[in-house]
């Protein structure tokens, strides 16, 4: 070959490579291409990857969705590769055959790509280039198209001229009533995106009238979609247009004949509430959330209970406490007593956030007694959940009411044979400690937080070791010297080595908040004592503990006394123990 042709073929190599890549048999090579492409354009320049890295991209759309998925989220970053803004035109053809694609997770990553290089056309160039292509996906002959072109109109719409924004809604008009269910779907899952930035007598005059054709659709699937973008609809409309325009459709979708459209009005409740205003959350969301509350599936009931606080909390003040007590605690009563345990647990984590809205009176008579009903419930998640939101209550009434029930369930959650909910209990403990007050704590509950130690589980041990700290902070170094010390180093002379370890790993923390003379006059000596121990990895934890706890000890003691340990650990016959003791020697001296 030529000396002159050489510079040539170098400067085809990249792409050579490329194409023998995307061409190999294997799939792994062609997606490991596919994700070298940003490598491959810049050693192309510009210029070149717009006149042939693009067409070729173009021209070999025909793989595995896994290489189709890699293509399409590579191209939304291209923009700087193709020469800016002003060529991202470029990047359209590609982006449009994978919008096309009948892999779904294809298609929505291409969209993703299209919206994002929309955002770097300038309005001619939308016009031009992105506005013709959203025409030719939403005129497609494939559902697959007019699926992705509803993701699109968003992001033109605000910086394209009056006549082409006509055009834009008459071809989502024409989506949201398209023959297949798939395309009304996705029309009517953008609808809310879409409304947001079309003017509002546009909104009043053509997105209304496609909301309630959506909302009223036969497929159940459509119409919960309808029904989660009632919140953004009724957002961008004055007060006097509400009662007219959307609280039929909300009235319609909350008697629901399919229970998932009602879930999913349930779900929205609180989001649709701060749209329609105070005066209209009174007068009919009121109703229509009662109705939920008391719905036949489990499921909306569920949803409904779970959005009780904030629904509350977010009516008009002047009417608050009447509706709460006449409409919502009647319902409230029944939920609590449910048969199914996602409902009275979806209540248990909010309905303590009741308190502070109805105030001390009502707390005591009316919802208290709920309280107590569910501290004693035979599912763990709802006493577990009343326990998690004690602090809404202590606010309020103080939780002197509630502790004659309150230790029967804390001990009850704390010996349950799902250790989950024994760890998630464990988690409370210093929340309790904060409300229940050191006495009663002491005399109740310090013996359980020692048990969690022992327990069978490492994950409930170690967490009861984070557990001692937090109680330690918050009761002090005394009180955990006369409290909590001596029954950890009980621990240390257990036949059972688990427990022996824990006793290190409490060291590990305690030494952190005990102070610089307890944890060299107390805890030191017994973790010197056990270097001795016959087996091997308490041996090397007790290297760990001493170098974790140097930093916390009296100076003095350092050489006389731990390194001398130390110095033993390092010859010790197992290769684990002299590993860990050199680091130790190394960290102390460091």
């Amino acid at each position: 070959m030529a000396a002159s042709d050489s510079g040539t073929d170098e400067s085809l190599y990249p792409i050579a490579v490329l194409i023998d890549e995307l061409k190999n048999e294997d799939v792994q090579l062609r997606l490991n291409s596919i994700k070298k492409l940003s490598t491959i354009a810049l050693a192309l320049g510009v210029e070149r990857t717009r006149s042939e890295l693009i067409p070729f991209l173009t021209d070999t759309i025909y793989d595995e969705d896994e290489v189709l998925l890699a293509l399409a989220e590579q191209l939304g970053n291209f923009i700087n590769l193709v020469g800016g803004g002003e060529y991202a035109h470029c990047l359209l053809p590609p982006l449009e055959s994978l919008a096309t694609v009948e892999e779904t997770v294809v298609r929505d990553k291409a969209v993703a790509s299209l919206r994002a290089v929309a955002a770097h056309h300038t309005p001619q160039a939308l016009e031009q280039y992105f506005v013709p292509l959203v025409q030719r996906l939403a005129g497609g002959d494939w559902f697959t198209s007019r699926a992705s072109a509803c993701g699109l109109f968003s992001v033109c719409y605000t910086r394209v001229s009056a006549p082409v924004k006509a055009e834009l809604r008459q071809h989502f008009r024409s989506l949201c009533q398209d023959d297949t269910p798939m395309v009304r779907r996705a029309a009517a899952y953008k609808l809310g995106e879409f409304a947001r930035v079309v003017e509002v007598e546009y909104v009043k005059s053509d997105l209304i009238p496609m909301f309630v054709h959506l909302a009223q659709d036969e497929q159940d699937s459509v119409r919960l979609l309808a029904a989660e973008a009632c919140a953004a609809v009724a957002a961008l409309l004055p007060p006097e247009d509400m009662e007219q325009l959307v609280m039929p459709t909300v009235r319609a979708r909350a008697g629901d004949t399919s229970w998932r459209v009602r879930y999913m009005v349930a779900d929205k409740f609180v989001e649709l509430q701060q749209a329609v205003g105070p005066e209209l959350a009174r007068t009919d969301l009121a109703q229509i959330f009662q109705a939920l509350l008391k719905d036949t599936e489990a499921e909306v009931r569920a949803a409904a209970a779970g959005k009780v606080k904030d629904f509350c909390m977010n009516l008009d003040k002047a009417h608050q406490e009447h509706i709460i007590m006449t409409m919502i605690l009647p319902q409230i009563k029944d939920l609590v007593c449910d048969p199914n345990q996602h409902v009275k647990s979806a209540l248990a984590s909010v309905i303590m956030g009741l308190s502070p809205i109805v105030g001390r009176h009502n707390t005591i008579e009316y919802l208290l007694p709920l309280f107590l009903t569910q501290l004693k419930d035979e599912c763990p998640e709802v006493r577990l959940n009343i326990i998690s939101n004690l602090e809404c209550v202590n606010e309020v009434i103080g939780i002197q009411q509630l502790v004659q029930s309150l230790l029967p369930a804390i001990v009850e959650l704390a010996e349950d044979t799902k250790w989950r909910v024994r760890l998630a209990i464990i988690e409370h403990m210093p929340l309790l400690a904060g409300q229940l007050g050191q006495e009663f704590f002491d005399e109740k509950l310090t013996g359980l937080c020692m048990s969690w130690l022992i327990d069978h589980v490492y994950a409930i041990r170690e967490a009861a070791t984070l557990n001692l700290k937090k109680l330690v902070e918050q009761y002090g170094a005394q009180w955990a010297e006369t409290n909590v010390i001596p029954k950890v180093m009980a621990m240390s002379r257990e036949q059972n080595y688990l427990h022996r370890m824990t006793y290190l790993f409490c060291i590990n923390v305690l030494s952190e908040v005990c102070g610089k003379d307890i944890t060299t006059r107390v805890l030191l000596p017994t973790v010197l004592s056990m270097a001795d121990d016959n087996v091997a990895n308490v041996r090397f934890n007790v290297a760990k503990t001493l170098q974790k706890m140097a930093p916390f000890l009296d100076p003095a003691v350092i050489q006389p006394q731990v390194k001398p340990v130390l110095e033993k650990l390092n010859v010790d016959p197992d290769v684990d123990v002299k590993y860990f003791a050199s680091e130790a020697i190394a960290g102390i001296a460091g």
